[in-house]
């Protein structure tokens, strides 16, 4: 909260403004404090959080196209940004931030409308965001604005592994397969979820070499994928997690076909282990998985919309991370 008499104090801000590759660096370091005194606030003063690796900023920017907004202060710096994606008829905001100076005016909640005023705009159906659960202002905020606590999601961590075979992935079959393919994996995510796209993200990671997608085929038809990022997360750092950011399956009991094949994934592409968030509804998945030896690593909150909640679909299984 900012008080009557330091209004007069507080910065304006010009936006919304498309986010460019050009903004990258600034807009890393943005999130970097801005997270880091979230963090702080919690009482968790020891935690610094580390700028992302620049292409995944990419990805996330291309990803989210006219999603992708930032407000600049009178001196031209960015001082808040809110990234909106939509996969199809699916609209998820993340991440954003406004930068500690400029907080308490209302530039938050003018953040939060303008993702939602585009999602809308855009289609969707399914409008939401995730939290840290123990966050309780940053919950109050979203509920606020009428988002109501959906699911607590958990990621779960397992090691890679040998396997007797290699497991297949788009980037090893020749191009007229590879388009094949991603028109199967469409029509699969159609099938589970309809309305729900992920061609745009599977496409994307190809074009910018973040990783790949591994399918699970049964009499010769795609009966499952996996859409997976290998590039490190946290500038600087070494790969050392396959992370899994889209899993849809036709039925339930191929995941214990399609862990194996993440599990040697993981390991050809020279990381430790493979993490994947696992959604509240999911509970037989996520006893499966608990009894193949993951770790629970971490866990959110997801907030939707009041209006726009997500669909639980009939059958088979659709795991979608709200993060990048």
């Amino acid at each position: 909260m900012v008080a009557r008499a330091d209004l007069r104090n507080v910065r304006r801000l010009d936006g919304p403004m498309p986010i460019r590759r050009t903004d990258i660096g600034p807009l890393n370091a943005l999130f970097s404090e801005a997270f880091t005194e979230r963090y702080r606030r919690d009482g968790l003063v020891g935690v610094r959080v580390p700028p992302l690796n620049p292409a995944i900023w990419r990805y996330a920017i291309e990803d989210a196209q006219g999603g992708a907004m930032l407000w600049r202060d009178e001196r031209g710096a960015i001082a808040a940004f809110n990234i909106s994606h939509r996969s199809g008829v699916e609209g998820w905001m993340g991440p954003l931030a406004v930068r500690d100076d400029c907080q308490g005016a209302g530039h938050g909640k003018t953040l939060v409308t303008s993702g939602i005023s585009w999602l809308q705009h855009a289609g969707c159906r399914v409008i939401g965001l995730e939290t840290m659960p123990r966050t309780m202002d940053n919950i109050g905020f979203y509920a606020g604005l009428g988002f109501v606590p959906a699911r607590l999601t958990v990621t779960l961590t397992l090691d890679a592994e040998h396997a007797a075979g290699a497991p297949e992935l788009l980037s090893s079959c020749s191009s007229s397969v590879r388009a094949d393919l991603i028109r199967e994996c469409a029509a699969l995510v159609s099938g589970v979820l309809p309305g729900y796209d992920y061609t745009r993200e599977i496409e994307l990671t190809q074009e910018l070499a973040l990783g790949d997608t591994l399918v699970l085929r049964t009499g010769g038809a795609v009966a499952g994928f996996a859409l997976c990022h290998a590039a490190p997360l946290v500038d600087g750092r070494a790969r050392d997690e396959l992370r899994v950011l889209k899993l849809v399956l036709r039925d339930e009991a191929l995941v214990d076909d399609l862990i194996p094949r993440l599990a040697a994934f993981a390991r050809r592409a020279g990381t430790a282990r493979f993490a994947l968030r696992m959604q509240g509804e999911y509970g037989s998945v996520f006893r499966r998985l608990m009894a193949r030896g993951a770790r629970v690593r971490w866990t959110d909150l997801r907030m939707v919309l009041a209006g726009y909640e997500e669909a639980v679909p009939q059958s088979g299984v659709a795991l979608s991370n709200w993060e990048i």
